[in-house]
């Protein structure tokens, strides 16, 4: 926790450069300390379309670059700035929706019982692909990116107990999906 109260100072002192002297080597700071999570949220909104992730972590840092004022201090910067940038990615989404999975979304029943890491990453990619739209989002912010519920909420602009009903069901989903990755805990359940 010192660490990320540590980082939250320093944005905070960054923010208050940039807005009392305009100093835009504060927000070059900024933005290279969290541009790198900015393009990792949208690269995972978008099912990795690299492309369309730079060119929506550029519009997030303009718009952030022309509402820092409207910055309050209520939540940490990373995540008012994950807010921008889910913003962003609605507004694309409604102009252009990219598909939400390949294939058959029954097909992960059907899978052998998986015996190496990159099986693992490509069933957990297709299990995620298979929740719904407001569960991926949830998980992906709260486990992925590491926010709080409070903090996902906030970026989503949705109540914290809807948050943590979709996270709930959406883990309870993949644990399901999943169970063939952990054939011991369905053993020790029967014992």
């Amino acid at each position: 926790m010192a660490d990320s109260a540590a980082e939250a100072r320093i944005d905070q002192a960054l923010v208050t450069r940039v807005l009392l002297a305009d100093d835009r080597r504060a927000f070059e700071q900024l933005l290279r300390r969290h541009q790198g999570m900015v393009r990792a949220q949208l690269r995972r909104l978008l099912h990795g379309d690299h492309a369309m992730a730079d060119d929506l972590a550029q519009e997030t840092f303009l718009l952030a670059w022309r509402k820092l004022d409207q910055f309050r201090g209520d939540a940490r910067f990373s995540t008012w700035l994950y807010r921008i940038a889910y913003s962003c990615f609605l507004q694309a989404y409604r102009k252009k929706p990219w598909p939400s999975g390949d294939g058959d979304p029954e097909e992960i029943d059907h899978l052998p019982a998986p015996t190496h890491t990159v099986d693992l990453q490509m069933d957990l990619e297709r299990a995620m692909r298979r929740l719904s739209a407001a569960e991926q989002t949830v998980l992906l912010h709260g486990v992925q990116l590491g926010l709080s519920h409070e903090e996902t909420a906030y970026v989503l602009a949705m109540p914290l107990g809807t948050v943590k009903t979709h996270a709930a069901r959406g883990k309870a989903k993949l644990k399901t999906w999943l169970a063939a990755w952990h054939p011991a805990d369905d053993e020790e359940r029967t014992s």
